[in-house]
C-alpha cells in the first residue's frame, strides 16, 4: 500500500474530486475571471481611445486659439500702424497750422510795425533839427543854436 499504489476506490474518489475542481475552475470560476479581464481591457483600452479624443480636441483647440492669437496681433500691427499713420498725419496737419498761423503773426506785425514806423516818423519829423541839435550839444559838451533860434 502507499501513495504509488492506490486501490481503485482512491482512484474514483480522486477522478470525482478531479472533475468537480476541473469542472469549478474551467465552468464557473475561469468565466469569471476571463470576464473580468475582459472588461478591464475594454475599460482601460476605452479610456485610452477617449484619453486619444481628449489630446486631440485639445490639439484641435490649441490650434485655433493660436490661430485667434496670430490674428489678433495681425490686428494689433495693424491698429498700431494705422494709429502712426494718423499721429503722423496730425502732427504734420499742426504743423502746417502753426507754420500759417505764424506767417499770419509775422505779416500782422510787420504790418503794425510799419505803421507804428511811419506814425512815429509823421509825428517826429517836424522836431529832428531840434532833436539833432541837441544831441550833437550833449556829445560837444556845449549847446549848439537850434534851426528855430536863429
Amino acid at each position: 500500500m502507499g501513495p504509488l499504489n492506490p486501490t481503485v476506490q482512491d482512484l474514483v474518489i480522486g477522478l470525482v474530486s478531479f472533475a468537480f475542481c476541473f469542472w469549478m475552475l474551467a465552468g464557473v470560476l475561469l468565466p469569471r475571471v476571463r470576464r473580468t479581464l475582459e472588461e478591464r481591457e475594454a475599460l482601460t483600452s476605452g479610456r485610452t481611445q477617449e484619453a486619444e479624443a481628449i489630446l486631440a480636441e485639445a490639439a484641435e483647440v490649441r490650434a485655433r486659439y493660436e490661430a485667434e492669437l496670430a490674428g489678433a496681433r495681425h490686428e494689433a500691427a495693424r491698429i498700431r500702424q494705422q494709429a502712426k499713420e494718423e499721429g503722423t498725419a496730425a502732427i504734420a496737419a499742426a504743423r502746417a497750422e502753426g507754420a500759417r498761423e505764424r506767417d499770419h503773426i509775422l505779416a500782422s506785425g510787420a504790418a503794425d510795425i510799419a505803421a507804428a514806423r511811419a506814425s512815429a516818423e509823421a509825428e517826429l519829423r517836424p522836431y529832428v533839427h531840434v532833436l539833432a541839435a541837441e544831441l550833437a550839444g550833449r556829445v560837444l559838451g556845449e549847446p549848439l543854436p537850434t534851426p528855430a533860434d536863429r
